[in-house]
């Protein structure tokens, strides 16, 4: 009898916990119920935030794309309403690209990082960028353009598809960062319509402190990938006397201390491929102009940087060791303006072909 007893509570029990153990999913929704947004675009008007979302619908033979708009005080609360007022629940968490509009940007993003990486409603992977035309307009113009497919702005920032190396690549998190860090600003890019073409690349935006301050061109933004060690393949330079394409590039550098003054010296190694001369260049001669070329560039890009004071080579990481705590909090009001950066390039030509070897 007792242990008849003991076999039935035990049964019980296992059965309890059998129903603990199913009770995990009950707040799980199918993901035909929930609905999962590619891309997010965010514009202020005075105290309103004006979201967009564009979600993929699938149907028979196509993929469909839906544009829902909002406004409200905070961002959470336009996606709760969108998700209240549609057949199915929003997720964010399948984001692929945000963008800002360019009035917000310069206004400030801070609240918006801040809230997507405390409340972990998307990605911190998901990549950034600034609309240089209303939000609206954008989205607008691109869905008119192809209806069907919804992965255009995707593949426009993904590196196996129509990514560029003069194009910057910058993740919500390395946003945050940037925003937290002494010595690291950051690069997004600028987009908008196009008319020949879907997406037109407008360089990058300077993001100090959260707020666009200042632009570079596409030619200026290779060249900070350049320094941040992102390979430069692909790109086509033209310069007097010849058209060359990057194979590749390499960067070593280093930070010291001289005279009081902070000064970075580095070496980038090009590999390039010639596709046409003008005239009877010899070798010398396209390498002196490739690297001339290139010099002025990084030159130019740097006095405007120091302008703004925003270090998006991230060169103060280089002295992090070298200087206290109190003294990277002034890096770039006290320190980066005096910053000396000394950066030679390094081109070898991988097919002379008939080109002369001497100058």
């Amino acid at each position: 009898m007792k242990r008849a007893r003991n076999k039935a509570i035990a049964a019980v029990l296992v059965c309890l916990l059998i129903m603990l153990l199913l009770g995990g999913c009950w707040d799980n929704k199918d993901i035909n119920h929930r609905s999962l947004p590619i891309v997010m675009g965010i514009a202020k008007r005075e105290s309103q935030y004006l979201v967009v979302l564009q979600i993929p619908e699938p149907g028979l033979g196509a993929t469909k794309i839906r544009l829902v708009e909002e406004t409200g005080t905070t961002i959470s609360e336009i996606v709760d309403r969108i998700s209240k007022n549609m057949e199915s629940q929003i997720d964010l968490l399948h984001l692929k690209v945000v963008l800002f509009e360019k009035g917000y940007a310069e206004e400030g993003v801070n609240d918006s990082v801040e809230t997507f990486m405390r409340a972990h409603s998307l990605s911190p992977k998901t990549m950034t960028a600034i609309c240089d035309e209303p939000i609206n307009l954008f989205f607008r113009n691109i869905d008119s353009f192809n209806k069907n497919n919804g992965t255009i702005l995707i593949n426009f920032f993904e590196k196996n598809a129509g990514w560029n190396p003069h194009i910057s690549a910058d993740r919500v998190w390395e946003l945050f960062r940037s925003i937290h860090s002494y010595t690291r600003d950051t690069v997004i890019p600028i987009v908008r319509s196009g008319t020949g073409t879907v997406i037109e690349s407008n360089g990058s935006g300077v993001i100090r402190g959260g707020k666009l301050v200042e632009r570079l061109t596409s030619d200026q933004t290779l060249l900070i990938n350049m320094f941040n060690g992102i390979s430069a393949k692909g790109k086509i330079e033209v310069m007097d006397h010849a058209t060359v394409e990057i194979l590749s590039s390499s960067i070593r550098r280093r930070g010291s201390i001289e005279d009081g003054h902070p000064v970075v010296k580095g070496r980038i190694s090009l590999k390039v491929s010639l596709i046409e001369t003008r005239g009877q260049p010899s070798q010398q001669q396209i390498k002196k102009e490739v690297e001339a070329l290139l010099s002025d560039r990084f030159d130019a890009m740097l006095k405007k940087l120091k302008a703004h004071q925003a270090d998006v080579l991230g060169a103060g990481q280089l002295f992090r060791t070298q200087y206290s705590r109190d003294q990277l909090e002034r890096w770039r009001t006290d320190y980066f303006p005096s910053l000396n950066v000394d950066i030679k390039f390094d081109t070898v030509i991988q097919n002379t072909g008939k080109l002369k070897a001497d100058a």
